[in-house]
């Protein structure tokens, strides 16, 4: 009973707080509080929707954050991966270098200049040689005495007759030309064929080189082929001479590279000093608006120089004096009144450093030098050297050694040919080189003078295969056997070898030309000696006299 009492007065109650007449205020602002609701509703979705945006938006910033950072790592360690490799590349492209360098200068000093062997000589030169019958050494040895010999015994007083006349010349030269102004002029020296006792053809030419310097304050800065900066391949052999100040800084001052202004003054340099002009230079023989000594510049001064010098001197002498070449100033000719003539070279040369290396302006009667580059490059001459190494391996051969004999033999078998087929691309240095070249592969006792049969067929066939390879290489240049003695400078030990015969390889008719000139020596050369060998004395079957030289 109480407990339904109890459910009825809970039904009363609830209808009552239920029922709408009771509250009637908050009944009537039901619908006003949904639509706030609802607009706060829907503003809070906007923000949280804004809000997810931008945890979207910073989740986007960090994960691409990541994927840069792990591209990063991964482009370092691809870098790391990489530049290991290169390492290893670098360091086996160094070691193959070196083993290049170090095979090339072995090469270089040990084979620079194959000689060949008996053992391929036929290979190489079969068809030249083939049918060609060489002279025996007793027919050698008379065409020796009646044609080397006979025509070469007043060399020695010719040679002392015109040292005395071209010192007598500088002399006089010094005295006309101003020492403040003009080029200071050395003592002559005697080289080429004459002073190394090999010369055969008349008429017969003595060569003197004439070293001179600047005027003071200024002086020569020489710079070769090989000194390091690149030189195309048509000016090797060459080089450059710069006329400077003495106490111009080689580098050059930092004041001629740039502009100092009007309140800035260089202390090393004054203006008198840094500003040259184009006439001061050209009085100095430099080519137009260069300091570079020009070799034309140098021909024409010097050939009014000795002009002037003979005008002076020539009422000492009963013979007259001119100018033999007009392409060559220093070729010069004595003519006496009996109608004789002696001609000799007079040639301005510049020296390298303090060395016997000569910078010359032109070669006389040479080919050496027919197209050189321009006319401040100027050709080194080695003659000194030369000379100086004939001298040196003289005093090791054998007693009245055949070097030389070879040498006149070949030089006059060539020329006679040239007379009768015209001129070739080969020259009496070609021949002087190739002789060098055997003196140094060949031991002492194989220039024996009973062995000149041998010999003279081993220059022979190694001209040949200079002329089949078109590669005969200068012998000092690149020679690192060249003897201590001589004094050699190291730079030209060092530098590439120098080939004689690249002229062949850019001029095909040149080179045809000479095989063929030389072919044909190879057949006429038993009918040039028996030409000129009249019979064959039984006292010189066994050797060559050579007491004239």
């Amino acid at each position: 009973m109480p407990v339904g009492i109890f459910r009825v007065c809970l039904l009363v109650i609830t209808a009552i707080v239920n029922h709408p007449l009771f509250f009637p205020k908050e009944n009537g602002t039901v619908p006003e509080n949904t639509e706030e609701i609802i607009q706060k509703m829907k503003e809070r979705e906007e923000s949280l929707r804004l809000e997810q945006l931008r945890l979207e938006q910073e989740i986007a910033d960090q994960e691409a954050t990541q994927k840069a950072l792990e591209k990063a790592a991964l482009v370092v360690e691809e870098t790391k991966e990489e530049k290991v490799r290169w390492d290893m590349w670098t360091a086996l492209s160094m070691v193959i270098f070196l083993l290049i360098e170090l095979w090339r200068q072995d090469f270089q000093e040990g084979n620079w200049q194959d000689v060949g062997g008996e053992e391929d000589d036929m290979a190489v030169l079969g068809k030249a040689f083939k049918g060609v019958t060489f002279p025996n050494k007793a027919v050698l040895a008379s065409f020796y005495e009646k044609r080397i010999l006979g025509t070469t015994g007043d060399m020695a007083r010719m040679r002392e007759m015109v040292e005395g006349f071209a010192d007598d010349l500088l002399e006089a030269l010094r005295s006309v030309c101003n020492r403040d102004a003009d080029m200071e002029v050395e003592d002559c020296m005697g080289v080429g064929s004459m002073y190394e006792n090999w010369r055969v053809r008349k008429p017969f030419v003595c060569d003197l080189i004439v070293p001179f310097a600047p005027p003071e304050p200024y002086c020569f800065r020489c710079q070769t082929w090989c000194s390091g900066d690149s030189f195309p391949p048509d000016e090797q052999g060459y080089g450059t001479i710069k006329v400077c100040r003495a106490d111009e800084d080689v580098t050059g001052c930092i004041c001629d590279k740039t502009k100092l202004g009007e309140d800035m003054l260089c202390l090393l340099h004054s203006q008198v000093n840094t500003t040259r002009p184009s006439s001061e230079m050209e009085d100095l023989l430099c080519f137009k608006n260069t300091q570079y000594l020009d070799a034309d510049q140098v021909m024409k001064w010097f050939q009014i120089a000795v002009t002037k010098a003979w005008n002076r001197i020539s009422h000492k002498y009963e013979f007259d004096l001119s100018f033999s070449l007009l392409d060559s100033p220093g070729a010069l000719k004595i003519k006496f009144r009996s109608g004789k003539s002696i001609a000799f070279n007079l040639t301005p040369v510049v020296q390298y450093e303090n060395s016997d290396v000569y910078f010359i302006s032109h070669f006389p009667r040479s080919s050496l030098a027919a197209d050189v580059p321009s006319s401040t490059h100027w050709f080194l001459t080695f003659a000194v050297y030369e000379r100086r190494f004939i001298h040196l391996v003289s005093k090791t051969l054998p007693a009245n050694a055949c070097h030389v004999s070879c040498l006149q033999i070949l030089s006059f078998l060539h020329g006679k040919q040239c007379s009768l087929t015209g001129p070739s691309g080969l020259t009496n240095y070609h021949l002087k080189t190739v002789m060098l070249h055997l003196l140094q592969a060949r031991p002492s006792q194989d220039w024996a003078p009973e062995k000149l049969e041998a010999r003279l067929q081993d220059m022979l066939k190694f001209l040949e295969k200079c002329l089949h390879e078109k590669k005969l290489y200068h012998f000092f240049i690149g020679n690192g056997k060249v003897p201590a003695e001589l004094g050699f400078p190291i730079v030209f030990q060092r530098a590439e070898p120098l080939n004689l015969f690249r002229p062949f390889v850019l001029r095909r008719d040149v080179y045809r030309k000479t095989v063929d000139t030389f072919h044909e020596m190879l057949r006429n050369m038993s009918a040039l000696i028996n030409e000129y060998t009249v019979h064959i004395p039984l006292a010189h079957t066994n050797g060559i006299r050579k007491e004239s030289l």
